[in-house]
């Protein structure tokens, strides 16, 4: 059974799409096609709330989009989970978010896990996240690195360094048994170190790439045959009627109108 899975960078760059597909690209399944895409019409970064939000209404278009071209499952490559539920009910196949995944796999790594993730703002929105999942005691904590995105990416060395003596550091402070990289980018260059030969860290370091793609592939074979379908009568319930002709007449305005970042 084969399947298409676009892995959306919810970022209007392009700096992080080749260390993505460099490092993710091999664990797909063998009749697996991955598609590595950035956005458009949003900012560069997702550091700061506000652009998290414009970078939303461009990443919704884009699930719409991936939809109609006929992939099998979405990919929001992110550790923020931008947009992810409110693109479930935008369409019908799966729309998959790295955290999401990685706290529901983290179980199967070891009993206690933490998030170390990239910087200090992101840490108490993570912890936010985790308590919305459900996860309760078994998420121990979350520190960060203090890398911002737009500068990891020209410092991997550095940052790989940082993953493997802070992410030991940090999972004997808090108690957990593993680490939720909580970052696609700092797990990305995590990944190529060890592609690279690089030592790896003491404790299990769960990739929420691996986490997301996994999960895509198998929501998206369980949909094939029928074993998958979103509830719409409550959360996820699509506009219909005079909703769905405001939300049509919204997308057409969106598309005419969408803002130019100088890129």
């Amino acid at each position: 059974m084969s399947r298409r899975i676009n892995f959306i960078n919810p970022f209007g760059s392009s700096a992080y799409d080749e260390v993505i597909k460099k490092t993710l690209g091999h664990f797909c399944a063998a009749d697996t096609t991955m598609d590595v895409t950035h956005l458009d019409a949003c900012p560069p970064d997702i550091d700061f709330f506000y652009s998290k939000h414009m970078i939303e209404q461009s990443l919704y278009e884009s699930v719409m989009v991936s939809e109609e071209q006929g992939y099998d499952a979405v990919i929001v490559g992110c550790l923020y989970d931008p947009g992810v539920r409110v693109a479930r009910e935008l369409v019908d196949i799966p729309v998959v978010g790295p955290l999401e995944a990685s706290f529901q796999m983290a179980a199967y790594y070891g009993h206690s896990t933490m998030v170390l993730t990239d910087h200090r703002k992101a840490v108490p929105y993570i912890y936010d996240e985790a308590q919305r999942n459900g996860q309760g005691n078994s998420v121990r904590g979350v520190d960060a690195i203090d890398w911002f995105v737009k500068d990891m990416i020209n410092d991997r060395g550095a940052v790989a360094r940082d993953v493997v003596n802070l992410s030991k550091e940090a999972a004997k402070r808090f108690g957990a048994e593993t680490v939720i990289m909580g970052c696609t980018i700092i797990a990305a260059i995590y990944q190529e170190y060890l592609m690279d030969g690089g030592e790896p860290s003491e404790v299990p370091i769960i990739n929420p790439n691996l986490m997301a793609l996994k999960m895509a592939e198998g929501l998206a074979d369980l949909r094939q045959k029928g074993g998958y379908f979103i509830a719409r009568q409550g959360y996820y319930m699509k506009p219909t009627g005079h909703f769905a002709d405001e939300f049509a007449r919204a997308r057409r305005v969106w598309n005419s109108t969408k803002p130019d970042f100088g890129r």
